[in-house]
C-alpha cells in the first residue's frame, strides 16, 4: 500500500565502521515500520534512501556523534535528504533496561527523534572541521613534547644526574639546562648505553619541538583569516588566554551566539556541577560532559587569576586594537575572578577554586564574544 505523499519517515541510524542499522518510523506508529542492516557503503545507502522516498515521503535521518564523523551526514544532505547528529551523552536511557544492541539503538533513536527528545549538535562546515583538527594536532604535539621531556628528566634522576646550577634556580628546559644536558650526553663517566639513551631522548625532544614550531607558524597564518581573527583577538584580551588558547576556543565553540545564556556555554563545556536534589540540594564535582579541549585551556587560563589584577606587557600587546568594551569586560573579570579565587582557595583548596574560576571565566568570555551581536540587535533609543 502506498503512503501519502506528505508522509514523513524518521530514520534512526546506528552507524558502525562496517555497517549501518536503520530503523524507519512512519507517523505515530508505536513500533518502527522496518529495521534494516546495510553495509557502510555510500552508494548502497543512497539507493536505500531513494527507495524509501520513492512515494514522495520526506526523510529525516539522525545518528549519534562518534568516530564516524560527519561524512555520512554530509553525504545524506548532498543527496537531498535531511540528516541530524545528536549528542550520545544526552540520549535518554530507559531505567532498568539491560539488553542493548544495534537494532535496539536504531529503533530508540528513531523513536526519540520523532518525539523531539534528542539533543542535536551544531555541525561544523568542512573548513571549520579542518581548522579544528589542525588546532587539535598542535595540542597533541604539545602533549607529546611534555612526555618526551619527562622521559629525559626521569632518566637523569635514575642515573643520579642532578641539575643544580650555582647561584640561580634550577629551572628545566632553559638554555642553560639544555647545555647541561648536552654536556651530560658526552660525559666520559657515563656508560655508552646511557649516552645512547639520553641522546635518543634528547633527539625526540628536539624533533617534537621542531614539528610543533612548524605547526605554530602555519596556525599563525591561518589565524589571520577573518573567520578566526576576530575571535582570537577578542579572546586574547583576557588574562590567561594566549594565542593557542584563543585558537582552541575559537575553533571548538565557533559561534558563541548560538548559546542564549552564559550558563548554556558552561554546560556545553562540562564545567557545571553535578546535582542530585529532591527536597535537599546536593551538588557534586563538575560533569565533564562537554568539550575537553576547551575545558583544559580554560582551567590552565584560570590559574592566572590567582595573581592580583594587572595588565602586563603581553596582555597589553594582545589588547591593542580590541574594542574598548571588551577590554572593560576583561578588567572586570580580573577583579571578580581574583576575589573568587582567594575566597574559595581559603575554604575549599586551590584546585576547586581554579575550576570555579574557569567556569566564571566562561561567562565573561561569552559576554565579550556576544557584545557585537547584542549591539546590532538592540533597538535604537528615541531622540
Amino acid at each position: 500500500m502506498s503512503m501519502p505523499s506528505a508522509s514523513i519517515l524518521h530514520l534512526g541510524l546506528d552507524v558502525h565502521k562496517e555497517s549501518v542499522v536503520s530503523a524507519v518510523h512512519a507517523g505515530d506508529a508505536p513500533q518502527p515500520r522496518q529495521v534494516d542492516t546495510l553495509p557502510y557503503d555510500l552508494g548502497r545507502l543512497k539507493r536505500y534512501l531513494d527507495r524509501l522516498a520513492r512515494d514522495g515521503a520526506q526523510l529525516r535521518c539522525v545518528y549519534e556523534a562518534s568516530g564516524a564523523g560527519y561524512v555520512l551526514q554530509r553525504a545524506i544532505q548532498s543527496w537531498g535528504y535531511h540528516c541530524d547528529i545528536c549528542a550520545p551523552s544526552l540520549t535518554p536511557q530507559r531505567p532498568g533496561h539491560q539488553r542493548k544492541h544495534n537494532r535496539y539503538d536504531a529503533k530508540e533513536l528513531a523513536r526519540y527523534y520523532r518525539n523531539g527528545e534528542l539533543v542535536l549538535i551544531a555541525i561544523p562546515t568542512e573548513a571549520e572541521e579542518r581548522t579544528r583538527d589542525l588546532v587539535r594536532c598542535r595540542t597533541t604535539l604539545q602533549r607529546e613534547l611534555h612526555r618526551a621531556r619527562q622521559l629525559v628528566l626521569k632518566f637523569c634522576r635514575r642515573r643520579g644526574l642532578r641539575y643544580a646550577p650555582v647561584g640561580s634556580q634550577a629551572c628545566h628546559w632553559t638554555q642553560a639546562h639544555r647545555a647541561w644536558l648536552e654536556a651530560r650526553r658526552t660525559e666520559p663517566g657515563l656508560a655508552s648505553e646511557d649516552q645512547t639513551v639520553l641522546g635518543e631522548y634528547l633527539a625526540l625532544v628536539q624533533y617534537t619541538e621542531q614539528r610543533r614550531d612548524a605547526l605554530d607558524r602555519q596556525l599563525e597564518t591561518m589565524a589571520l583569516a577573518p573567520a578566526l581573527a576576530a575571535a582570537v583577538a577578542t579572546l586574547g584580551a583576557f588574562r590567561g588566554i594566549e594565542f593557542h588558547a584563543g585558537l582552541v576556543l575559537g575553533s571548538e565553540v565557533r559561534d558563541w551566539r548560538r548559546f542564549a545564556t552564559a550558563t548554556q556555554v558552561m554546560a556545553y563545556l562540562g564545567l557545571v556541577p553535578r546535582e542530585h536534589s529532591s527536597e535537599t540540594e546536593h551538588r557534586g564535582s563538575i560533569t565533564k560532559a562537554g568539550n575537553a579541549h576547551c575545558r583544559h585551556v580554560l582551567v590552565q587560563a584560570a590559574w592566572a587569576y590567582r595573581h592580583p589584577p594587572r595588565v602586563g606587557r603581553a596582555l597589553r600587546a594582545r589588547q591593542a586594537g580590541v574594542d574598548g568594551r571588551v577590554i572593560a569586560v576583561s578588567w572586570k573579570a580580573q577583579h571578580r575572578l581574583h576575589t573568587l579565587y582567594k575566597r574559595l582557595a581559603a575554604k575549599r583548596g586551590v584546585h576547586i577554586a581554579v575550576v570555579a574560576v574557569a567556569r566564571e571565566l566562561v561567562g565573561f568570555l561569552w559576554a565579550a564574544m556576544t557584545l557585537s551581536a547584542r549591539t546590532a540587535t538592540a533597538p535604537a533609543r528615541a531622540a
